[in-house]
């Protein structure tokens, strides 16, 4: 699937799960779950809860995302 059929949003952190998974609040109200891209992981990018984060997620499954920034 190329990046361009990706769906990006934002959303709040609420709660840190086990293996670098999160469970984001996105603006529309929905809860996914969303795991570090790699970039993110290589240069130790830390997310925390209540960070503003944006997410990308397929159109195939809005249940789960990838974290792509971390707002400053």
């Amino acid at each position: 699937m190329p990046k361009e059929d990706t769906i990006k949003i934002e959303g709040t952190v609420e709660e840190l799960l086990p293996n670098m998974t999160f469970r984001v609040t996105l603006e529309n109200g929905m809860t996914v779950l969303a795991h570090l891209c790699g970039k993110m992981r290589m240069r130790n990018i830390r997310v925390f809860v209540g960070d503003t984060v944006k997410v990308e997620m397929s159109p195939y499954d809005l249940s789960k995302a990838r974290i792509i920034y971390r707002q400053r």
